[in-house]
């Protein structure tokens, strides 16, 4: 399997455990030309642009340490793109899913970066 598929195959473990958590899925993988997010999903009043990593074994450290400034930076950036085109007004959260191992598991999930 190619990392791009593993990255497809982790988004989708994320997205369906936010669907058990009473996440709405609003977009996968939407992007800009200057920008990305993983998924965005709403649950109550609050939307969560949410960045999803993927590592195969523990050896190569955390996905989450991956998250750099920069990264951070970049996905402010697509959120406050996303509420202007579509108008939101609400609050929202940057976020983070951890994917793990060959069965897709969700090792970790921070709601707020």
């Amino acid at each position: 399997m190619t990392n791009f598929s593993h990255g497809r195959a982790a988004e989708a473990a994320a997205a369906e455990f936010l669907k058990k958590k009473k996440f709405k899925i609003l977009a996968k993988n939407w992007r800009t030309r200057y920008c990305e997010i993983d998924i965005i999903a709403r649950k109550k009043k609050i939307i969560y642009f949410t960045e999803v990593k993927y590592r195969q074994t523990a050896r190569q450290g955390s996905g989450l340490e991956y998250i750099t400034p920069a990264k951070l930076r970049q996905m402010e950036l697509a959120a406050r793109f996303w509420t202007a085109e579509n108008e939101w007004q609400g609050d929202y959260r940057l976020a983070a899913i951890e994917v793990s191992g060959p069965a897709y598991e969700i090792t970790n999930f921070l709601t707020e970066l």
